[in-house]
């Protein structure tokens, strides 16, 4: 009989079906537990961010008050804290702030002294590194038994109230605690220091532009490097320089403008064995993670009242930083009700730091924007020895042991990593050893930076709250140690002024010290009551402050020799010398981070002044306008009009225009750039265009005369364009002036081989831009807002996307699309831009507004997250309650903190 085929039996049908059956069984099993868990998971997250929002209504009695307090919040959730002492308003003021803002505060801390690997893991690792070497930690510990004795008392009263805080916040901390499974260590004064450090290190921090640049001197001619490195330029306003016609043509000198300045020379490097590009990029990417051209600034201005529809002054602030999540600042109200002598004053506070930054009291209002002082300077050190036995050499030939200090890094989940930080001293003073920061550096460079000297590290700002007038705004601001700041001022008695302040080293060598001649009238002022300093006279309000035109503070651009003493510190600029105006005939007073110095100023500064075009867009508008509102100052702080692109651009569609190319994209670019009207729109194609090409422009004229000298083996920051040159390594503030002067001359040293002309050139820069930047083919499709988008995400939540499907809700504001670029008066990036924008009405303090990026709350669950960013992002603003009628009409929640 013929065998049947085979096939499956009736037993192996039922097995197949019975695994299938059991399989989908199981699969749904999982999913079902995996739905439970998350669910679960979320529930948990939703409830742990839930019971951590603070009490905000009733009474809650604490420890460590003498009075009971009243915290009454309004619709944003900004604190007006009543109290019937200082010490109890400063108290207060720490566990308020610490309800909304706890683990900001810790990071903020942990960042300065250099603990965030201990939390946040190994790839905080080499920061941490940075931190340590740079000392941040060892100079708040130095410091905090040298500053006033008043300091330090407001330090550890606001420290007692964040305690409180924390106590409060016990069994249910932020989530972030909780996620990455640590409490948070007691706060003490020095964790102040160490905020207002952040702060510090993110103003002043230039000394890896000196290395960036030796490396290009060593490559690049005078004649090139003079183009590349502008000092000031015929664009500046001075705030105390007599008023000039802005809108009429200007003659356009030669770059730098300052001939004091510019006669400096860079000293000649004395050893071989520089850092490689790699490890420079490396320490500059790490130090400063911006967008090129975003460099920490500002914008302030004041408008006496014969500018204003009121008849009163006005002043506005709007302070560019990082973005971060929670925002820099937070919002505050304080009121102390004492008999005689009440202390009431507004504003935003730097979380962590007691009193108010920026905002006014009953009679006076405040801005600052970061002057951008030369307060570093990187010295070759002569050792010889070795270990223990190492020693250095000072200027006048004496040797001296190097001083050592043990680093130890807690790195979560990881061995500890321990650091031996060397350094040697200047002027009695610490300066450490930062080449092992870059392993291939072969010198021994030694930092010298004003923060190490603890009297840099006053900050007096309980005297500036309390100032009543320009006397007293002086008196208070002659003991601010820094960082270095341009403040406007304006009261209700109707002035207004600027005042330059912060420490700044005056250099140069010991044994030939040079004079500054400062006219009579600057060097001995007219009186001033007893115990104050003394008031500008009238007459000096336009008048220059030198009659020499030799700078006797010299400053070196690149690293100096420790030796030869010739940059020595001396001291520290007199603050009666420092720039300043008071009632200035125009009735206009503005900066931007430019050049503040008049042509024959006797102390250099710094050589590296922000761009003028902010500055200079400023000046126009305001000196052109009367009867202006605080409408008119919050349209001029999100005006997006640059006049840099728009010069660059019509130049660029001329070069289009005048070429041999035959390319039709290049010609609708043409079009488009002739066309537009120089405001950087979100919908907008020009300005993509123009701000692609100012890119490429460095790409075609820059690399080519830079040598390679990054091996492929070496590590490569991410977002490094052009890894195989030295061209990253250019950074400059006015780097973007020093690209519109080549672009408008045209000089023939600037022009590659193989371009016949430079209409040739530009054709090629705009096609460069265009391909790197991946444009459309059809241009008018290239809206510029959603190419150039601002992002602010949380720093924990921001790693973890199951995390954020956990939470449920927003923890960032996502990728939107942004106008304005780094030289409009809306200067921003992807994670860069305004910080708050405050205008004080001085014939109405409640008429005042304020707003900040986010929220006032770090919590996602807070109404308070991010109910500020719409206005932010669309350019409005909310009122800024200050009188005690208005401060209870806007009052929403009330809370009582008793004494326990």
């Amino acid at each position: 009989m013929p065998r049947r085929p085979a096939t499956e039996t009736p037993r192996a049908s039922r097995l197949s079906g019975s695994f299938a059956k059991t399989a989908t069984i199981s699969v749904s099993i999982l999913i079902i537990l995996l739905l439970t868990a998350f669910v679960g998971a979320r529930r948990w997250a939703q409830h742990a961010l839930n019971i951590a929002l603070p009490q905000i209504d009733g009474q809650l009695s604490i420890s460590g008050l003498s009075s009971p307090v009243t915290v009454q919040r309004d619709a944003h959730g900004v604190p007006h804290i009543r109290a019937s002492s200082l010490d109890d308003l400063v108290f207060a003021q720490g566990f308020v702030t610490a309800q909304d803002r706890l683990f900001q505060m810790d990071l903020l801390r942990r960042h300065a002294a250099g603990d965030l690997a201990e939390v946040l893991g190994s790839s905080m690792l080499q920061h941490d590194r940075i931190q340590r070497v740079l000392q941040l930690r060892g100079t708040a510990d130095r410091a905090i038994s040298q500053i006033p004795a008043d300091q330090r008392h407001y330090l550890e009263v606001y420290a007692r109230g964040v305690n409180a805080s924390i106590q409060v916040q016990h069994g249910h901390l932020p989530l972030e605690f909780r996620l990455l499974h640590y409490d948070p260590a007691p706060w003490n004064a020095r964790d102040s220091l160490l905020v207002g450090l952040v702060m510090f290190q993110d103003l002043t921090n230039n000394f890896t532009t000196k290395l960036n640049r030796e490396s290009l001197a060593a490559q690049l001619t005078p004649d090139l490097l003079a183009d590349l490195y502008p000092v000031g330029s015929w664009r500046d306003h001075p705030p105390t320089q007599p008023e000039v016609d802005l809108t009429a043509p200007q003659e356009l000198p030669d770059i730098p403008l300052d001939e004091s300045q510019s006669s400096l020379r860079a000293p000649r490097n004395p050893r071989p064995g520089t850092a490689s590009s790699a490890d420079l990029l490396s320490l500059s990417r790490a130090l400063a993670p911006l967008c090129d051209g975003c460099r920490a600034g500002s914008n302030n201005w004041t408008v006496s009242g014969s500018r204003t529809a009121t008849g009163k002054p006005m002043l506005s602030n709007d302070m560019h930083l990082s973005h971060s999540l929670p925002g820099i600042w937070y919002e505050a109200d304080l009121q102390a009700m004492i008999p005689g002598d009440d202390f009431h004053a507004a504003g935003v506070s730097l979380p962590g730091v007691p009193f108010i930054i920026v905002g006014h009291n009953a009679h006076v209002a405040w801005g600052f924007t970061n002057l951008g002082a030369d307060v570093q300077d990187v010295f070759i050190e002569h050792l010889r020895g070795s270990g223990s036995s190492t020693e250095y050499q000072s200027a006048d030939g004496s040797w001296h042991p190097v001083l050592h200090q043990t680093e130890t890094i807690h790195v979560r989940g990881k061995p500890d990593v321990v650091l031996d930080v060397s350094a040697t001293q200047h002027g009695g003073l610490l300066t450490p050893i930062v080449s092992p920061l870059m392993p291939s550096e072969r010198r021994q460079l030694a930092l010298r930076w004003t923060i190490y000297d603890p009297q840099v590290l006053s900050a007096p700002l309980y005297d500036i709250n309390a100032a009543s007038d320009w006397p007293t705004f002086l008196q208070a601001f002659a003991n601010f140690g820094g960082p270095a700041q341009n403040v406007v001022y304006a009261d209700d008695q109707g002035h207004i002024g600027y005042h330059a302040v912060g420490r700044i080293p005056i250099r140069g060598n010991p044994d030939k010290p040079a004079v500054p001649q400062i006219p009579p009238t600057i060097a001995a002022p007219a009186p001033a009551p007893a115990g104050l300093p003394a008031t500008p006279a009238t007459d000096t309000r336009q008048v220059p402050l030198a009659t020499t035109s030799a700078p006797a503070t010299p400053i070196s651009p690149v690293p100096v020799d420790a030796v030869s003493g010739h940059y020595d510190w001396l001291g520290y600029i007199p603050f009666v010398a420092l720039p300043q105006s008071f009632d200035p005939s125009g009735g206009v007073i503005a900066t931007a981070n430019a050049r503040v110095t008049p042509d024959n100023y006797p102390y250099t500064l710094t050589l590296d002044w922000a761009a003028p075009y902010r500055n200079e867009r400023i000046w126009k508008v305001l000196s052109s306008r009367s009867h202006l509102s605080q409408a008119d100052m919050l349209s001029l702080q999100t005006d997006v009009y640059s006049d840099l692109d728009h010069v660059i651009a019509q130049r660029l569609a001329y070069a289009i225009d005048h070429s041999t190319t035959k390319d039709r994209r290049l010609h609708q670019a043409a079009d488009l750039l002739r066309k537009w009207n120089g405001s950087v729109d979100t919908d907008a194609a020009a300005p993509s265009i123009v701000v692609a090409a100012r890119s490429a422009l460095w790409e075609l004229i820059l690399d080519p005369l830079l040598r390679p000298t990054v091996s492929a083996s070496d590590s490569i920051p991410k977002n490094t364009a052009h890894p195989s040159n030295e061209a990253s390594l250019y950074t400059w503030g006015e780097k973007s002036y020093a690209a519109e002067q080549i672009i408008m001359h045209t000089p023939p040293r600037w022009l590659p081989r193989g371009y016949a002309n430079w209409d040739e050139l530009l054709t090629s820069v705009v096609d460069r831009g265009l391909r790197d930047q991946k444009a459309p083919f059809d241009l008018s499709r290239w809206k510029y807002g959603p190419a150039h988008p601002v992002d602010i995400e949380h720093p924990v939540y921001s790693q973890s996307r199951i995390l954020r499907y956990l939470i449920g809700m927003r923890t960032g504001t996502g990728v939107q699309p942004q106008s304005g670029d780094n030289s409009t008066i809306k200067q921003v990036g992807r994670t860069f831009g305004p910080s708050e924008r405050f205008t004080a009405d001085l014939s109405s303090l409640d008429d005042s507004t304020l707003n900040i990026v986010l929220g006032q709350s770090g919590n996602p669950s807070s109404p308070w997250f991010l109910d500020q960013w719409p206005a932010w992002y669309h350019g409005a603003t909310f009122p800024m309650p200050f009188s005690v009628g208005a401060t209870n009409a806007a009052t929403r929640h009330i809370l009582t903190l008793n004494p326990q």
